[in-house]
């Protein structure tokens, strides 16, 4: 009887144990890194330890640049290999994380997928339509998860604006979306050399401002409306700064248009400060969300404006390296045009294309023909 107790509380004290600490008793995932040259890897190299993931292995071929944030973040340099074909051979990893250059990500997939890897991308998903779609095809043919991470995805205040206008339907159907999105630009906030390297070069980014910062907005608005393919794409890019970017944008305004909508996104690295703004416009009322929390409601033509303070979201979403997991686990399902899914991702790289094309040619892309083919 006694050991019947002590079984009993045992087995009670594992219980509360994990019910305090959901990771308890929860493997961490092995997580590989594709590149350090992407400075967003600091949200991962610098984060604090759950016990959820674990990085056992980086592919990167700088050994400067990996001492630099091993003597910063404190990794051993044991799990740094020069290629990722090692990396993968040697550390096995279950997932792997791109923090390389954008045009790289085909790359990262074309060798992660056939063995079985989960993937997740910095935005923008690809460089092209035609290195997103081979990518997708990729994920879908080896069965692998293909996701892409947006800082705004994060954001409490985004969650709130669509559950306003989406769920609630408070402010009737959008009508407008005005996303106002950058900052003074790369080498003026300090940007390290490995990132400025490629976020400069129009092959291995895209493009310049239009493409780091325009994909936000493209990103946003395919959510908030649903999936729906927009009708035109219009663009206007200009160099204000050429002896400072000589190869890229650095200012572009997209508009977008939908069958009752329109959506402006103004991504800029003339920004006198960091910005990443969203005003949503219904019938009856609108919402702006000044960052992640602060946000300025109206709903209903005879209300007064009030300005609210958005809740975090909750533990499993608001971090990309747990959803992530959570997803390989089959404990999140994305929705079809969710923030990081792959059906909102190749819209996001199509508006681009077409945002890019229509800035080049200087002539409006009207999408059913652009893709026709």
């Amino acid at each position: 009887m006694k050991n019947l107790f002590l079984l009993l509380l045992c087995s009670l004290f594992t219980f509360l144990s994990k019910a305090q600490n959901p990771a308890a008793g929860d493997k961490p995932l092995r997580i590989g890194i594709a590149g350090l040259t992407h400075t967003h890897v600091h949200w991962l190299l610098g984060r604090e330890k759950k016990g959820d993931i674990e990085i056992v292995g980086i592919a990167e071929s700088d050994t400067s640049l990996a001492g630099r944030y091993s003597r910063q973040h404190g990794y051993p340099m044991n799990i740094v290999y020069p290629s990722l074909q090692e990396m993968l051979a040697k550390a096995k990893p279950a997932a792997v994380l791109a923090f390389n250059d954008i045009y790289g990500h085909l790359e990262v997939v074309k060798q992660c997928a056939p063995l079985g890897i989960h993937v997740m991308v910095e935005k923008p998903m690809a460089v092209s339509l035609d290195h997103a779609k081979e990518m997708l095809a990729l994920a879908k043919r080896h069965n692998i998860h293909l996701l892409t991470n947006y800082e705004t995805t994060w954001y409490g205040s985004n969650e709130k604006a669509f559950d306003i206008s989406n769920i609630e339907k408070s402010i009737g159907d959008i009508r407008k979306i005005v996303f106002y999105t950058g900052h003074a630009g790369p080498k003026e906030i300090g940007c390290n050399q490995e990132f400025l390297q490629w976020l400069t070069d129009p092959v291995l980014n895209g493009g310049g401002a239009i493409t780091d910062f325009g994909c936000y907005g493209a990103n946003l608005s395919t959510w908030l409306m649903n999936g729906e393919e927009p009708e035109t794409v219009t663009a206007i890019t200009q160099q204000i700064k050429p002896l400072l970017y000589p190869k890229v944008d650095d200012d572009a305004t997209i508009i977008v248009t939908y069958k009752k909508a329109q959506v402006i996104i103004q991504a800029s690295w003339n920004w006198p400060y960091n910005r990443k703004e969203m005003e949503l416009y219904g019938v009856d009322g609108y919402v702006f969300c000044r960052d992640g929390k602060n946000m300025i409601i109206k709903k209903g033509m005879d209300e007064t404006s009030t300005a609210v303070t958005a809740k975090d979201l909750p533990a499993e979403r608001n971090d990309p390296f747990i959803y992530f997991k959570k997803v390989i686990q089959g404990n999140i399902h994305p929705g079809t045009y969710d923030l990081s899914s792959e059906a909102n991702n190749e819209i996001v790289v199509k508006i681009l294309e077409a945002a890019k094309h229509a800035a080049k040619t200087g002539k409006t892309v009207v999408w059913k023909e652009f893709y026709k083919r």
